[in-house]
C-alpha cells in the first residue's frame, strides 16, 4: 500500500493526479478486502471451535439422558415387579415403550412428508413477482 496521502500536493505544488488517486483507491480497496476476509476467517474459526465444543457437550448430555432414561425404565419394571411377576412387569413396560416408539415413528413420518419436496416452493413462486417488480411491471 502506498504511504502517500492523497490530499498532499505533489512536489510541484499541484494536487495529485486522477490516475494516482485511482491507483491509491485500488490499493486501499484491495487491502480492505483482504483484511475483511482475514477477519471473517478468524471469526468463522472461532465460531467453529465454539460450535464443536457445544456439539460435544450436547452429545454428552444426550448420552447421560439416555442412561438416565434406561435407569428410569428399570425403576418402572422393578416397581411393577412388586405387585406382578418380574416377567410380566418387564413385558408391560416393553409394550408401552414399543407403543410410544410407534406413535413417534408415525408422527415423524408425517413431518417428513410435510417437508417434501425439499425445495423452497413459496420462495420460488415469488421470484417471478420480484423480477417483475424490479423491472417496474406490476404483477
Amino acid at each position: 500500500m502506498s504511504t502517500t496521502n492523497p490530499t498532499e500536493t505533489r512536489p510541484d505544488g499541484q494536487d495529485p493526479t486522477l490516475g494516482a488517486l485511482v491507483h491509491q483507491l485500488s490499493e486501499q480497496t484491495s487491502a480492505l478486502v483482504r483484511s475483511e476476509v482475514e477477519l471473517a476467517k478468524a471469526e468463522l474459526a472461532q465460531k467453529g471451535k465454539n460450535a464443536g465444543l457445544g456439539i460435544g457437550l450436547f452429545s454428552a448430555a444426550g448420552l447421560l439422558g439416555f442412561f438416565g432414561t434406561a435407569v428410569l425404565i428399570t425403576t418402572f419394571v422393578l416397581a411393577l415387579a412388586l405387585v406382578l411377576p418380574a416377567w410380566a412387569a418387564a413385558l408391560i413396560v416393553t409394550v408401552v415403550l414399543f407403543a410410544a416408539a410407534g406413535v413417534a415413528a408415525l408422527m415423524g413420518r408425517s413431518k417428513v412428508a410435510e417437508a417434501t419436496p425439499p425445495k423452497p416452493e413459496r420462495a420460488m413462486d415469488n421470484v417471478p413477482k420480484d423480477i417483475a417488480t424490479i423491472k417496474g411491471e406490476h404483477a
